[in-house]
């Protein structure tokens, strides 16, 4: 017995005038044995709706395999090489010109650490926009290599296409370092006297710290990713209910 909540969405589905792209009617029967072609290859609650770690880890397993789960996995390792170093040089050489005005340790820190995080996210936000693309199809693969990757969006988006979401990533740097340090210097007077098995209080400050910096920055980081599937293929990821949001970059 389907839920409410399923019945809508399969209903929504089948009333829909664009169908996802990757599905095609069958002979003879136009939209309507389409869209039966559509049910019969996994319109159910299982490939609409995950519920979960464990049910969303099961599915996936069952319906794609077991390489899978490294989808995305080269544009990622290219992103945290270069994103690392790229932030690292930013943050010395902000430092460095900082230095001069004699600002507070705290405010140093923190302008260089925004103006690194803010260019290093510019310049890697390809990666970072083809990871989210790579991990969000599922078994109707919407691209079939990095390099088919590049190219489809280059000619059907333009450049401007790999920086969708890009105010949203470049906008939760500033807010994640002021909570990240203000949260910071507020935990470790408290904390930096207490004896922990697994470090000191000052580690586990800056640890609660960051926790708290990036569950306040979240919901920036959901709008990135929704916005990172923006396109003519939005239709073709997991689910398929992806919405339109205009001026995403």
């Amino acid at each position: 017995m389907r839920s409410a909540q399923e019945r809508i969405i399969i209903f929504t589905l089948s009333r829909s005038q664009n169908p996802p792209s990757g599905l095609k009617a069958s002979s003879g029967g136009g939209r309507s044995s389409g869209w039966a072609g559509f049910k019969a290859y996994g319109a159910t609650a299982s490939h609409l709706l995950r519920r979960g770690a464990v049910q969303t880890f099961k599915t996936i397993l069952h319906d794609e395999g077991v390489t899978a789960f490294w989808k995305g996995n080269i544009p990622a390792e290219l992103l945290y090489i270069t994103y690392g170093s790229i932030q690292f040089s930013i943050y010395r050489f902000s430092t460095q010109i900082l230095s001069p005005l004699s600002l507070p340790t705290s405010a140093e820190s923190f302008i260089s650490g925004a103006v690194a995080g803010a260019v290093a996210t510019t310049l890697t936000y390809p990666f970072d926009l083809l990871r989210t693309r790579f991990a969000a199809q599922g078994p109707d693969k919407v691209y079939v290599s990095l390099r088919s990757s590049i190219l489809t969006i280059a000619r059907d988006e333009g450049f401007v296409g790999f920086f969708q979401g890009l105010g949203a990533g470049v906008g939760q740097v500033v807010p994640y370092m002021g909570l990240l340090f203000s949260a910071y210097e507020t935990l470790r007077p408290p904390l930096s006297h207490l004896s922990l098995p697994f470090g000191s209080g000052d580690a586990m400050a800056g640890i609660m710290a960051g926790v708290i910096a990036k569950t306040g920055v979240f919901p920036l980081d959901l709008i990135r990713k929704r916005l990172q599937v923006q396109g003519p293929t939005r239709m073709r990821y997991v689910g398929g209910m992806i919405p339109v949001y205009e001026k995403s970059v």
